[in-house]
């Protein structure tokens, strides 16, 4: 019985083997066929996903930034151009300890505290950073010492980069503009217009005036490189090449010297100027001073300088010549005068008893001279400055026709120059109160205030480029072309041009004989009035206009006093001309902030920029004259 059993117990557990055998057979068949399908997914199916990847981790695609456009000036003057430099980079997301690693870096390239700010400063502003540069500009003997070393700092590694340059440095700056680092509202505006795959690898934009304005022709197309890495991530050999193809070059309208003219003589004095070609629109020098270097910007401005562009009382930083809004004072007469002609409520001569005041409403509007004028006809209202004279004609017309006449000429609007930041200025009006104001006894017009808009105070605010332009209408016979900044753009790749024509904003209906009688008033201010001796000896004819407007308010029995006051709060100097009178080929506009009387300070600066327009040459000694000081000249001198 027991061999029996023993022979049963032996079956049993051979076929429990045989069972476990197959069981474990079965296994090995499903893991062999699990595994070749995946090798048959991976190699067959899904073969060039991998492969793909495979090519990534050996090549990587490396944007190629093409050169950027050149800015000139009307003849041919580079005033905005490149240039190729070595800089430090560290890329964040791959070094461990950026404080450290930058000790280690001093101790091999000079890394001064300004370059660590600048760093720090771009790592907080700027995210996702490929890399940021440590130090910009390195020497060769520089580029050696890191190659040397190299191994040593994962993460850190030696580009070639360009960079713009401003060969005149602050000359024209505002016009220009400057380059900045692309930061996340810049990333975003790039995506919304659908050209962010266009500006990989492009570490800098356009910011202000030209540079920003014409960012997209500036720019260029984006190439790329295939290039074989190592391991390390460093490039090996270039496989393949698809090359950048570069910006186009912006010409501009303005004349460099014409521009350099004008600022030299402003010498250390805030204002600005804006001169227009008036049969085309065409600004031949759009100044704004104090200015500012846009080299400091290049690489990324330090914090250091930022602060002191930023703080500084002169705000060097402000566009005086679109964004600066000055009440015109007696600039404003002119075309005062001619709205009165051509809305009949004068004739050229209509004349007045100048006393030395205007009583209206209980309250005297002081005229300027002592004692008065005495008799006034039109023409002698400007070539003299009465106020007394404007003060009885902005009563007479009332405020909605000063303000209708106004706007068409282009003062309180836009004018729509080609580069940001435009200020729209203040035309006063009834319906300008409204919307200024909240309550309704601030909303309400008064007609004493209509007396004070005669001579370019009360509400008036334009900026000097809408006198410019204003001025250029007139002198236009009525026709008004926008104001711009950009004459051609050149293709570097095409070879083609692209020219900009002169656009006609609109006509303004004027009488001829109205026309011409503001200009031979605003030539008789030149040659025997308020601006004979900015202006004697002059070779051309010219026309023009003086102006002082207030900054501060004077109380009615006041006298005013420059010697008293404090420097930011005197009376700007304004002045607005054109020449020569008999086809006028240039427009201007000058304020210079604080600079009192107009015929004092702006007169004399205008005077250097038409010598240099008209004779090609610049009277002795006014490329830095400051403003004359008082000679002596009591009250009663005009403005």
């Amino acid at each position: 019985m027991l061999g029996v059993a023993e022979i049963r117990n032996a079956e049993r557990e051979l076929h429990q083997f045989q069972v476990r055998v197959g069981i474990a057979a079965m296994a090995v068949l499903i893991a062999f066929g699990l595994l070749a399908a995946r090798f048959f997914l991976l190699q067959v199916v899904r073969h060039d996903v991998y492969q793909a990847k495979a090519e990534e981790n050996r090549i990587s695609i490396v944007p190629v930034p093409p050169n950027r456009g050149l800015i000139l000036d009307r003849n041919g003057v580079v005033i905005a151009r490149n240039y190729s430099a070595y800089t430090l980079e560290i890329a964040p997301h791959k070094v461990k300890n950026i404080e450290a690693t930058i000790d280690e870096l001093a101790q091999i390239v000079d890394i001064q505290p300004r370059d660590r700010a600048r760093f720090r400063k771009l790592l907080a502003e700027t995210r996702n950073a490929d890399s940021l540069p440590i130090r910009t500009r390195l020497s060769d003997e520089e580029v050696a010492k890191f190659a040397a070393n190299r191994y040593r700092f994962e993460g850190v590694d030696i580009k070639a980069r360009l960079f713009r340059q401003y060969p005149y440095g602050d000359v024209a700056s505002h016009l220009i503009g400057y380059m900045g680092r692309i930061n996340e509202a810049d990333q975003a505006r790039l995506e919304d217009e659908g050209v962010d795959a266009n500006y990989r690898g492009t570490d800098f934009i356009g910011k202000a005036g030209i540079e920003a304005s014409y960012q997209n022709e500036l720019h260029g197309n984006t190439g790329f490189e295939q290039v074989e890495i190592d391991a390390a991530g460093r490039g090996i050999r270039t496989l393949s090449r698809t090359p950048s193809q570069p910006g186009n070059n912006v010409a501009l309208t303005i004349d460099l010297k014409l521009q350099q003219v004008a600022e030299n003589a402003f010498g250390e004095r805030r204002g600005a100027l804006v001169a227009i070609e008036p049969s085309t629109g065409s600004v031949l020098a759009l100044v704004s001073r104090p200015g500012f270097d846009p080299n400091l910007f290049v690489d990324g401005i330090d914090p250091q300088s930022w602060q002191e562009l930023n703080q500084s009382p002169d705000r060097p930083l402000n566009d005086r010549a679109i964004a600066g809004v000055y009440p015109p004072g007696s600039t404003f007469k002119p075309f005062l005068a001619l709205a009165a002609l051509e809305n009949g409520k004068r004739r050229p001569s209509s004349t007045i008893f100048d006393p030395g005041y205007f009583d209206f409403g209980g309250r005297r509007f002081r005229d300027d001279k002592k004692g008065g004028h005495g008799t006034v006809d039109l023409y002698r209202s400007i070539v003299e400055s009465c106020d007394t004279y404007y003060y009885q004609v902005a009563n007479d017309m009332g405020i909605d026709a000063i303000a209708h006449f106004m706007g068409p000429i282009g003062l309180g609007s836009r004018t729509g120059i080609d580069i940001n930041g435009e200020a729209s200025g203040v035309l006063p009006s009834p319906e300008w109160k409204m919307k200024r104001f909240r309550r309704p006894e601030q909303q309400k017009w008064y007609a004493g205030e209509t007396i004070s808009i005669g001579i370019g105070q009360g509400y008036n605010a334009y900026t000097p480029i809408q006198l410019a332009e204003a001025l250029a209408t007139v002198v236009n016979g009525g026709a008004m072309y926008r104001p711009h900044l950009v004459s051609h753009i050149d293709n570097l790749r095409t070879g083609g041009r692209k020219e900009f024509a002169p656009e006609l904003v609109r006509t303004v209906r004027l009488k001829p004989e109205n026309v011409e009688f503001i200009k031979r008033a605003m030539a008789g201010v030149i040659e025997e009035g308020t601006a004979a001796r900015a202006f004697a000896g002059a070779e051309y004819t010219a026309g023009g206009k003086t102006g002082t407007a207030q900054v501060i308010a004077i109380k009615q029995n006041e006298k005013y006093d420059e010697k008293r006051v404090a420097e930011q709060f005197r009376d700007h100097s304004l002045f607005i001309a054109f020449a020569p009178v008999e086809s006028p080929k240039i427009a201007l506009a000058v304020v210079v902030e604080n600079g009192g009387f107009g015929a004092r300070a702006a007169a004399p600066l205008a005077r250097a920029v038409l010598d240099y327009f008209m004779l090609g040459k610049l009277p002795p000694g006014m490329e830095a004259a400051p403003a004359p000081e008082d000679n002596g000249a009591d009250e009663d001198e005009s403005d």
